[in-house]
């Protein structure tokens, strides 16, 4: 019986010009040719070549093999036969794709620093943030709250109010927006409710004071941010300030002698520091029953940091200073203790609290 073997060859390989008078070719390719292996059709690396078929190993030689070219052309294996299992891709630093279109440059964050200063023997400031995020239909919303409270009246006295003042708020938010929001039940004005959580603190203190014999007050600055908009509710001398472009703007009025006068333009601000009446408060929380609240709505627009602080910041700090340490400390909480430190270094005659906040940027 005669066998007959049907050579294929691919496209780019030549057919041999003629026959081979040696009755053993040999298997090696030619010296000017290289290997297949390394052609750009090579084989993933640890898939080795495909061993000959065992039907041509038994075909016996005769002269008509001569004609077979050196290298037999043969398909490479299927890669699900030898690797059924799906292979992952890493990609390195250099050829992975960026996914964000628009990277941040700041993130939303916040710190807070008390410190009671190098002449108080105790600490009547007290200070809160949180920062939340609420779950929406049309997408969760970022939420903070940030209260600088600064306690009065007497060793005790000021501790206590100002602790009250904050856990009255923070209590007033919590349950009559966060809670409810989590529920899908938030109808509340944010106006109203900063508000009247301010005149809940000075309603409990107020009581609080009347069963101490006591005259106990505080100052309240409370700010809640929501998406790009701060809603602040202020009674006192505590203060917020939004650092824009342009510098720090003050967001709230003090309610003291001294800035009574500033506002009325009967006293330059260079020299409030210095004047006799710059601690006297005529509006604070729990020294009346009932106390009118400031309240402030502001975007947020292009500013970079949200700052709220006790009067033992600000009347030692200027502004300029404050500024810088904002502006070179990348982290909040950097901020924060960079503000302190330069309170302190002013004279730290006071207790000194400060919030601050970075707010989102991205890049143009």
């Amino acid at each position: 019986m005669i066998r007959f073997r049907m050579l294929f060859y691919p496209d780019d390989v030549d057919r041999p010009a003629g026959g081979s008078n040696d009755p053993h070719p040999t298997t090696d390719p030619p010296p000017d040719e290289p290997p297949w292996w390394t052609s750009e059709d090579a084989p993933p690396a640890g898939i080795a070549p495909a061993p000959p078929s065992p039907e041509a190993a038994d075909v016996p030689e005769t002269p008509d093999m001569a004609q077979t070219p050196i290298q037999p052309f043969q398909a490479l294996p299927d890669a699900r036969e030898t690797n059924p299992e799906p292979s992952t891709h890493y990609l390195d630093a250099e050829s992975a794709p960026a996914v964000c279109a628009r990277r941040s440059v700041q993130g939303l964050a916040v710190a807070t620093a008390r410190d009671v200063g190098r002449v108080r023997e105790n600490n009547q400031d007290n200070s809160f943030a949180m920062l939340a995020s609420l779950p929406r239909e049309n997408g969760d919303v970022c939420v903070g709250l940030f209260i600088v409270a600064d306690g009065m009246g007497g060793h005790q006295g000021g501790e206590l109010a100002s602790r009250m003042a904050v856990r009255t708020v923070v209590n007033h938010v919590l349950s009559q927006l966060i809670l409810p929001a989590l529920d899908d039940n938030a109808t509340e004005a944010l106006q109203p409710l900063m508000v009247s959580a301010v005149q809940a603190a000075n309603q409990a203190i107020w009581d609080a004071a009347q069963a101490l014999g006591s005259d106990m007050g505080t100052t309240c600055t409370a700010a809640l941010l929501v998406g790009h908009s701060l809603y602040i509710a202020h009674v006192g001398d505590s203060r917020a300030y939004l650092f824009e472009p342009g510098g720090l703007r003050p967001l709230t009025t003090d309610h003291s002698t001294v800035g009574r006068l500033i506002q009325l333009g009967q006293l330059d601000p260079l020299e409030a520091r210095e004047h006799p009446l710059r601690n006297q408060l005529y509006r604070t929380i729990g020294q009346q029953p009932h106390v009118p609240v400031d309240f402030i709505y502001q975007p947020v627009g292009q500013s970079s940091h949200l700052l709220l602080c006790s009067d033992g910041l600000w009347s030692l700090v200027d502004e300029g200073a404050m500024e810088r340490a904002l502006s070179q400390c990348q982290w909040p909480q950097d901020a924060c203790d960079e503000l302190v430190a330069l309170a302190n270094l002013a004279g730290g005659d006071d207790n000194i609290s400060a919030i601050v906040v970075t707010l989102p940027r991205t890049e143009q």
